[in-house]
Parts: structure tokens; C-alpha cells; sequence
């Protein structure tokens, strides 16, 4: 199945404010929280999918092939990924999508998934332990395929949790530092907020020494990506968590150009907000990230076809991706290139 009949099986199954809708573009769900919308006016969401929209892609078919297809393969942290995307992390499932799919029933279908298709899901935290808890176990269940994703908790509950992530022996350990502004976890217990270089960089070398790379994910600018880089982490994601933490900020493909021109090649480079199609993975290299990720349609996709479903549209993304590659003469994902695309 495409994602087209992927949401068209979870409509009425998810909700009551996510849509499944046909384009997943942040229209409907608006300012929708608790569910999928952004925070405030709920524009965010729209101009991040709009934002990659703006790019067009400049096609070549000049040159020299030998009949077979682009490999859109690459590197990450290690390991080998049969393309350059990831499932996103989704915390509190239940609460945002629906009755029929809970945090638990999600991380387990998005990890098997994602590992089958040959790829990494990240997993999500949230007010309950044993889901960071039981998704560690999953992902030591298979090897090591996947990514905990910690909230910035205090220092003291972040380093506990540390320990079940770095048991796992995962492919990176993850924090989404823009988690510091979720409405939920405001006044909760322990208590969440931002992280100074210092801190960032104690996990980090937490991370380091149990051989496992750290990233820290909510990067929006140069400024935050060069006390990321001062922390010593191994990678970060571009994201304004999908405009759920604070109304008013640029799309992420408007700040990516700079983040990456900001840390010079010393980082990994992420992003995410927005990507719903290989051709927008394609946008999101050509500007310079080495891999993206995508989280609210695979929620769909998940509820519409659980995880049969959601290795259809991450082969569906694969394709679209290899497609883009093909028409625009790029044989390996170091051959996507800004001179790639031309801004409307």
C-alpha cells in the first residue's frame, strides 16, 4: 500500500484531531495539542512542509550509467543504513493519535520496521518509565537497532535513564533538547528544562564511555549547533519539534543551510519537520544534511497498517528518493549537492 490508502485505512481509526490525511501537511490538525498540531497559532507545522516545497529540483540525465539504480545507502554513526532516513521519535502515542495504538504497541512496530526495511527507528519518552524502559529492551531485543530518545529531564533522572539506553548498546543515545519547552512536562516531576554546554557535554562523555554515540536533537540555528559541537556530541538534528514547543519559529529547511555551513563537517547533521516524501529527503541532502527523519506520517502509516504499513511508506520513500537521485544524476547519496536544486 501507498500512504495515500495507508491514511485513508486509519482515517476515522486516529484522533480526534489528526485527520490522516491524504498530504499530511499540518493543515487540519492546526493548533491541535493534545494531538499532532503545532503549538499556538499552529503555522509551524504548515511552513515546515512548505519550506521544502520552495526548493525545485534540477534534473540530469547526462551521463554515464550502467543500467542500475542510485544507491541511496549511506553511513550514520557507524552503521550501514539502506537509506539517509529515520523514524522520528513520538512520545505519548495514545494521547496525540488515539486509543487503538499506545506508546509501547508503536515503538515495537516502528523499531521492527524501520530494522527491516534497513534502517533505525528513534524511540520516545515521556511521563511513564517503563516506556523508555521497555523500548530499551526492544532495542537490545534487536541488536541494537534503534535510538532512545531521553527527554532533558534533571541531570540526576537523565543519568538514570541513561543506564537501560546504554545497556541496549544502541546505535546513538538521543536527547531532544528543545523537549525543555513541552507543555506536559512543565511543573512534572522530575522536572525538565534546558541544558548548558557543561551538562550536554557530562552526557556525552557518559555516552562516549560506553562506546555509544550521543545526539542531541532540536538544534535552530548556528548558535545552537556550535555549543553542540563545544559539548562534544557526535551529531544533531535540525528541528523545532514539529512547532510544539514554541509558535513563531523558522522551518527547518530555512535554517539548515546555515547550521551546516556553521559547524564545517564536524558533525552529523540531521534534520527533520516537514520531510513526507523522497523528494524532500532529496531537498534536505542537496542543503546539506547527511540524513533526515519523519515522524507524524509514519503515525498514520502505523495506524493504517500497522507494521506491515509502516515498511510500506518507508519503501515508498525509498523509491521516491532513488527516483530523485536517477533524474538528477546522482549515483550515491555524496553526489547530492546544493547545485541540485534551484529556490522558487
Amino acid at each position: 500500500m501507498g500512504y495515500r490508502e495507508l491514511a485513508a485505512a486509519a482515517r476515522g481509526h486516529m484522533g480526534p484531531v489528526c485527520k490522516a490525511c491524504p498530504t499530511c501537511n499540518g493543515r487540519a490538525c492546526g493548533g491541535g495539542v493534545p494531538g499532532p498540531g503545532a503549538k499556538g497559532s499552529g503555522t509551524v507545522a504548515i511552513r515546515n512542509f512548505e519550506a521544502w516545497e520552495r526548493w525545485r529540483l534540477v534534473m540530469d540525465t547526462l551521463y554515464a550509467s550502467d543500467g542500475s539504480d542510485p544507491d541511496p545507502s549511506c553511513d550514520f554513526l557507524g552503521r550501514r543504513l539502506s537509506l539517509p532516513l529515520m523514524v522520528a521519535p513520538l512520545g505519548d502515542v495514545h494521547r496525540h493519535y488515539g486509543d487503538e495504538l499506545d506508546d509501547l504497541d508503536y515503538n515495537g512496530m516502528v523499531l521492527r520496521a524501520a530494522k527491516a526495511e534497513g534502517t533505525l527507528a528513534w524511540t520516545g519518552d515521556g511521563l511513564r518509565p517503563e516506556v523508555h524502559e521497555r523500548a530499551c529492551g526492544l532495542i537490545a531485543g534487536l541488536g541494537g537497532a534503534g535510538i532512545p530518545t531521553i527527554k532533558p529531564w534533571s541531570m540526576g533522572a537523565v543519568l538514570k535513564k541513561l543506564e537501560p539506553a546504554l545497556a541496549a548498546h544502541p546505535a546513538a543515545v538521543a536527547m531532544d533538547v528543545d523537549g525543555a519547552g513541552l507543555p506536559f512536562l512543565r511543573g512534572q516531576q522530575p522536572p525538565a528544562g534546558p541544558k548548558d554546554v557543561a551538562q550536554l557535554r557530562e552526557l556525552a562523555d557518559a555516552c562516549h564511555g560506553a562506546g555509544v554515540p550521543f545526539v542531541a536533537k532540536g538544534i535552530l540555528g548556528p548558535r545552537g549547533a556550535l555549543k553542540a559541537l563545544e559539548a562534544g556530541v557526535d551529531a544533531i538534528v535540525v528541528s523545532n519539534h514539529g512547532g510544539r514547543v514554541l509558535d513563531g519559529v523558522p522551518a527547518t529547511a530555512e535554517v539548515l543551510p546555515s547550521v551546516v555551513d556553521a559547524v564545517g563537517g564536524e558533525l552529523c547533521v540531521l534534520v527533520d519537520g516537514g520531510i513526507r516524501s523522497g523528494v524532500d529527503l532529496f531537498r534536505a541532502l542537496a542543503l546539506g544534511a547527511d540524513a533526515a527523519l519523519v515522524c507524524r506520517p509514519v503515525a498514520v502509516a502505523a495506524f493504517g497498517g500497522r507494521e506491515e504499513g509502516v515498511r510500506a511508506y518507508l519503501a515508498q520513500l525509498r523509491a521516491e528518493f532513488v527516483d530523485a537521485m536517477a533524474m538528477c544524476g546522482a549515483r550515491g547519496v555524496a553526489e547530492v549537492t546544493r547545485d541540485m536544486l534551484l529556490e522558487a
